[in-house]
């Protein structure tokens, strides 16, 4: 259904009563009652949440809306960022709608709002849109899925009023960030107090970025997360002490049996801590998960963990449809799944840590195509990592964080603080492992996407590899596996040239690949910590097979071309790098000159500007490159404009034609004069902008004079990623935004 580019009508629903008479007949109708009955459930769910959209009349408009903070504000470099629930919104006085969940920045630091309060602000709210490129992190997705359908800015131009503090209802989500303040003046300028605060109250936003890296490098991300592991250890932890207490009196058991207790105790001790961490979706699921577990003890009868995993799926699916959009959905399910069946496979009387190493050792085996498919990485490093990292989180660190959460209100606050300290000492101690771990050469290995049959014969040699001892020919497994390693994504073919213009905004990133090489030919901009080399060109390299980037050029000094340099050249090795300004790059970078010329693979590169680096650096000055084959041809001028329009013309005159044509600086109104769109005649512009760019790019005036010409033109913000493949065949264009269209995206 996630995968639907248009949502499934309603009147499936009619099906329903039909399906139902003939499964009560005959019970192998069951599975398209199921069906059609999951079919109906998710169009209805997500019908719902789409129907709490943003008006486009009302995007970008002054907006005073009032609501209360639904979660702990986001500290950030410009200011902080917050989740609101709106409880009304009006336009110059009228009444509007606005979604019920929008997300919000504010860059003005003296406001500081709390957790529950409820504030007047005025904002400006857009629809929700985000970058669409192979490989990448779909930020519409992730907003859909967290029930957000707007996000904008608050306007500093008047003072946000706070009307009413937090209400009894929402007490735990100030007392989630009271609790997370008190833990960081107990642990004051200590590098691990994000992550004692995140395993308290799973804000994990105070870990830092170096942090994170570690974790993921090394597999051991989910011992962040409040999530099933944890809660599970919480709940276990109280099942067994107070089943104990409970039998201890003796008469006790007679009106209530003592694993019937300790289920209610545990359940009970889940759901606090699934408050204690907002009740996210992923404690939610754990928390469903928990109650399904429990409800063999309590119903005294005995479920095979089969069922009781099916069963949890089912009512984690029936709450929340869309958490099949989640990651860690089928993580969790999964790693569960993986466990039940390696322990039931390895049933040989061995020694503990024998037992906890080969678990560790199916856990990274199991989970390895549903990895490469979801994330095209994989710790090699995890199975050892989670052996050294698991019993010191979830046995040490995680009872002396809470033990101390649950002492904040009982003692002074200094002596819950011991609990922290111990806490983090902890975790230095396992920093110092799992640094190095993270360190070693070999600590990820990374692969393309898998297509759908080398996932399935994936997924085949895991259960062949993990079956019980005796199975014949287990060995077998080892070959069902090479699909996901050898099978690569397509390549150009000799003479062939395909080229993508990345979607990064307001920004330019493109890649131009041949048959053995890459170019990679500026990289979007970067934001702070965030920078779309990073989170755009870098997968998008890992995700067409690319594994060296031979040419790096960087057409210009502005953010939105040069941000994310810092990002490739850290990811992906990098042959020669070309720039106008190679002073802001490692030694390794060359000025580019016009005239430059190589040849790879049958197609010829030429760099047309600059004939001379003026000295101010300027958008005139940016590098500009024509690829050319026997097959069509692609111009990139950067920034440039008129001026530098006009010396191209005269320098390089029938040698501009080009059948694909990447709009100077973005489509501005200081660019793009008829004269240089005669003499490029291309058959498609391309607008690399953002959406709604506040610098009103491509210009209204700029873009006729291409449609007056017959020109087809693409936009990033409509088109996503556009590839353009150069071939024998013709010129192919796709644009990955239609290309790979969900029901949420918008129109």
């Amino acid at each position: 259904m996630q995968q639907l580019p248009v949502l499934p009508s309603l009147w499936w629903g009619l099906m329903l009563l039909p399906l139902l008479w003939l499964s009560w007949r005959r019970p192998a109708w069951i599975f398209p009652l199921f069906f059609v009955a999951g079919v109906v459930w998710v169009s209805f769910r997500a019908g719902v949440i789409l129907q709490d959209s943003l008006p486009r009349e009302l995007e970008g408009e002054d907006l005073v809306v009032e609501g209360r903070i639904a979660d702990i504000p986001q500290k950030a470099e410009f200011g902080q960022r917050f989740e609101l629930e709106v409880a009304r919104a009006e336009r110059d006085g009228e009444a509007v709608h606005v979604p019920r969940h929008i997300l919000l920045n504010s860059q003005d630091f003296s406001f500081s709002p709390r957790a529950g309060e409820t504030w007047r602000l005025r904002v400006r709210l857009n629809r929700p849109h985000g970058y669409q490129n192979p490989g990448g992190f779909d930020y519409e997705a992730h907003l859909f899925r967290s029930r957000i359908r707007a996000k904008g800015y608050v306007r500093e131009d008047i003072v946000p009023q706070r009307i009413a503090e937090s209400s009894a209802w929402h007490d735990i989500d100030r007392l989630r960030q009271d609790l997370g303040d008190r833990i960081r003046a107990q642990l004051p300028d200590n590098p691990y107090a994000g992550i004692v605060v995140a395993l308290a109250n799973g804000d994990g936003r105070g870990v830092s970025n170096e942090q994170w890296q570690v974790l993921r490098q090394t597999g051991t991300l989910h011992l962040i997360a409040v999530s099933g592991l944890h809660i599970s250890l919480v709940a276990g932890i109280v099942f067994f002490l107070t089943r104990r207490l409970w039998a201890l009196p003796g008469v006790t058991v007679l009106h209530l049996p003592a694993p019937m207790f300790g289920a209610i105790c545990a359940l009970l001790a889940g759901g606090a801590y699934a408050a204690l961490a907002g009740f996210v979706i992923p404690t939610q699921r754990a928390l469903i998960m928990l109650a399904v577990a429990m409800s063999g003890i309590l119903l005294r009868r005995r479920f095979p963990p089969s069922q009781l995993l099916a069963a949890a799926g089912l009512a984690v699916l029936f709450y929340d449809p869309l958490a099949v959009m989640a990651a860690g959905f089928w993580l969790s399910f999964a790693a569960v799944a993986v466990i039940v069946f390696a322990i039931h496979a390895e049933r040989t009387q061995r020694s503990i840590l024998y037992k906890w190493g080969y678990i560790q050792w199916a856990i990274a085996l199991g989970m390895l195509p549903l990895m490469l498919a979801m994330f095209q990485q994989v710790s090699l490093v995890a199975p050892l990592a989670n052996m050294l990292a698991v019993p010191v989180f979830d046995m040490m660190a995680v009872p002396l964080t809470l033990t101390g959460a649950l002492l904040l209100n009982l003692f002074p606050d200094w002596f819950a603080g011991y609990f922290f300290k111990l806490a983090a000492g902890l975790l230095h101690g396992l920093w110092q492992a799992l640094t190095w771990l993270a360190d070693v050469s070999f600590s990820q290995w990374t692969q393309p996407a898998p297509s759908w049959w080398a996932l399935l014969c994936g997924v085949a040699g895991v259960i062949l590899l993990l079956a019980p001892r005796g199975w014949p020919a287990r060995w077998v497994g080892a070959v069902w596996l090479l699909p996901l390693v050898l099978v690569r994504p397509p390549a150009p073919a000799a003479g062939e040239t395909w080229f993508t213009l990345l979607d990064v905004g307001q920004g330019l990133a493109a890649v131009v690949r041949t048959q053995t090489h890459t170019l990679v030919f500026d990289t979007g901009p970067r934001l702070g910590t965030f920078d779309t080399g990073a989170a755009v060109v870098e997968p998008y390299l890992r995700a067409v097979g690319v594994r060296r980037v031979d040419t790096l050029m960087i057409s210009h000094g502005d953010n939105d071309h040069i941000g994310g340099a810092e990002s490739v050249l850290r990811a992906l090795p990098v042959g020669e790098i070309l720039s106008s300004v190679p002073e802001r790059l490692p030694p390794l970078a060359r000025l580019c000159r016009s005239g430059q010329a190589w040849s790879w693979d049958g197609v010829d590169f030429i760099v047309m500007n600059p004939a001379m680096i003026g000295s101010r650096r300027a958008n005139n000055d940016s590098c500009v490159l024509q690829v050319r084959s026997r097959f069509g041809s692609v111009l990139l001028p950067a920034d440039i404009e008129a001026r530098a329009e006009r010396q191209l013309i005269e320098r390089w005159g029938e040698r501009l034609r080009s059948q694909v044509l990447v709009a100077p600086h973005h489509g501005s109104k200081t660019s793009s004069t008829p004269e240089f769109i005669d003499a490029v005649a291309p058959r498609y512009v391309l607008f690399p902008a953002g959406y709604r760019s506040r610098y009103h790019h491509p210009n209204s005036a700029v873009v006729q004079r291409y449609v007056d010409r017959g020109i087809a033109r693409r936009d990033s913000p409509a088109s996503g990623a556009l590839e353009f493949r150069l071939r024998a065949t013709g010129l192919e264009a796709t644009a990955y935004r239609e290309q790979h269209r969900r029901y949420w995206y918008a129109d």
